[in-house]
């Protein structure tokens, strides 16, 4: 995979009750964790996700899929890349999906926060998946639209 070029990306650990979020600067030095989403319905979400994009100067999404084992599409990456593709078309913004296979037990192990229920743990998937996508991309495309 091409290493991408930096810049201001927001990255979104997806769920059904909390989206978690965070944020990269735009030469890809900084990651921040930022305050999660907690999940009332898409025209919510979007406003908050909308808000963040033009405080922060958002060039792109970053999406974690949580792939099995084999690396294959489980129903909750499907709904994560549904979802990403829907606030991207919003948007107007390119995007980018990583594979979050075990991160959510990595982070919980790391940052100390296993049965978080708060929504920190999904900020940190987030801003891990940050760290991923700018080590190994793939480089943010324009979501295709279905034909």
């Amino acid at each position: 995979m091409n290493k991408p070029k930096p810049e201001s990306v927001l990255s979104m650990d997806v769920g059904h009750k909390r989206i978690g979020l965070a944020g990269c600067d735009p030469l890809g030095i900084t990651i921040s964790r930022l305050p999660p989403i907690h999940r009332k319905d898409y025209e919510q979400d979007l406003k908050a996700i909308t808000r963040l994009c033009l405080i922060r100067k958002v060039k792109g999404l970053v999406i974690g899929l949580p792939l099995n084992e084999n690396g294959l599409l489980t129903k909750q990456a499907k709904y994560s890349q549904d979802y990403g593709n829907k606030v991207a078309i919003s948007l107007s913004l390119p995007i980018a999906f990583v594979n979050e296979h075990s991160s959510s037990w990595f982070a919980a192990d790391k940052y100390n926060l296993v049965n978080d229920r708060s929504g920190r743990l999904d900020c940190a998937v987030a801003g891990l998946l940050l760290e991923q996508w700018l080590r190994e991309g793939p480089m943010l495309k324009p979501v295709q639209m279905p034909s």
